[in-house]
């Protein structure tokens, strides 16, 4: 999303183009809200009273905003989970309304966010509980080359500070902290997290926690309904821990997994990825996978790091931050489990052609 707003461009915010429905002959209902599902009946309740009967059902109804901080619903709260919201804030910001952000949370959106507001001249001001930034997907020392060019890029960075509340009579004045100090500016964001919309399903026979429990053909609990996208508790491919992997490429994959469940095809899906990458900030950084492994290769000049976590002679996870090369066949290994072992040696080499990369992607198949 930061990236339609910094450069007008809408392929990756509508990449079957905006007409896709119409072409597709799909009937698309804007603007309706479901009430509840009636599982038994095969029924979905709308909120002006009338129902929509089914013989198959998949529920994509992503996330929305999760902010556990007192006072997130006040006017001037701004988040950047939907293009409507975040347009929001954006056409403030060119109106000239705000000269002043501060953010609270420092993982992808808020750092992205952040970016994005410097880009338009905002001052921001970001603040995370957390020791580092990104603390979810990144270790101490690609964190802090993250955290460097958020400070290049003039942002203000304030870790380890807990945010106790947006504080305001009906519109937001500022951010109370902890510590009693109050943060002042023109506009505040939420940038806390997600959690699956699922509050509509409360009451229904569908099995659900923080997300919709599904198994590995995306099918629920209810007979013919089926769960993809931010909305779907699924297995990790590498852990087989089952949680909400909330990024567009297990999006996609899951989709394709359901579509062939809805046309009685053989569906199976492999399991989803902890993966991110941040292009705007100056400097390349990817993080896919597990941030820790039973040996972690590593190699750094300056700003440039590459990590590879291993496991067993295999290959968990990665962060590179300065050059991605090789991103994709470390991936691709990955995947597949392939013992790295006879190359570990090699395996920091991002060269196209490395000796490593071709023998390990020779003997792999891939």
């Amino acid at each position: 999303m930061a990236d339609y707003f910094m450069t007008g461009r809408d392929q990756t915010l509508f990449w079957k183009g905006t007409d896709f429905c119409e072409r597709m002959g799909i009937n698309y209902l804007s603007n309706t809200t479901i009430d509840a599902l009636a599982v038994e009946d095969k029924t979905l309740l709308l909120a002006d009273g009338s129902n929509i009967g089914f013989e198959q059902l998949v529920i994509a109804t992503g996330s929305g905003l999760y902010a556990p901080v007192h006072g997130h619903d006040l006017d001037g709260v701004f988040n950047f989970k939907s293009l409507s919201a975040a347009t929001r804030l954006v056409e403030a910001v060119r109106k000239g309304a705000v000269r002043r952000a501060v953010i609270v949370g420092g993982g992808f959106i808020g750092v992205e966010l952040a970016l994005l507001l410097r880009s338009l001249n905002v001052d921001v001001v970001m603040v995370d509980r957390e020791d580092r930034i990104m603390h979810r997907m990144l270790d101490a020392e690609t964190a802090q080359i993250v955290l460097d060019q958020l400070i290049a890029h003039g942002v203000t960075v304030r870790l380890r500070t807990e945010a106790h509340a947006f504080v305001g009579d009906r519109h937001a004045e500022g951010v109370e902290l902890g510590s009693g100090e109050v943060l002042h500016g023109d506009a505040y964001v939420a940038a806390t997290g997600v959690k699956p919309n699922v509050e509509w399903l409360t009451g229904s026979a569908l099995t659900h926690d923080w997300g919709i429990t599904v198994d590995d053909c995306l099918c629920t609990t209810a007979e013919g309904v089926w769960a993809a996208g931010d909305v779907a508790e699924t297995r990790d491919l590498l852990t087989g821990e089952r949680y909400v992997h909330a990024i567009f490429p297990n999006a996609i994959a899951q989709a394709h997994v359901v579509t062939r469940g809805l046309l009685g095809l053989p569906s199976h899906y492999a399991g989803a990825e902890a993966m991110n990458s941040l292009k705007h900030l100056g400097v390349e950084v990817m993080a896919v996978g597990a941030s820790s492994g039973d040996e972690e290769l590593r190699y750094r000049r300056g700003g440039l790091l590459r990590k590879v976590f291993l496991r067993d002679g295999r290959i968990v996870g990665f962060r590179l931050a300065g050059d991605i090369s090789a991103a994709g066949a470390y991936r691709s290994l990955m995947l597949r489990g392939v013992d790295v072992t006879r190359w570990r040696n090699g395996l920091l080499d991002a060269r196209p052609g490395a000796v490593w990369m071709r023998g390990a992607l020779a003997a792999s198949n891939i």
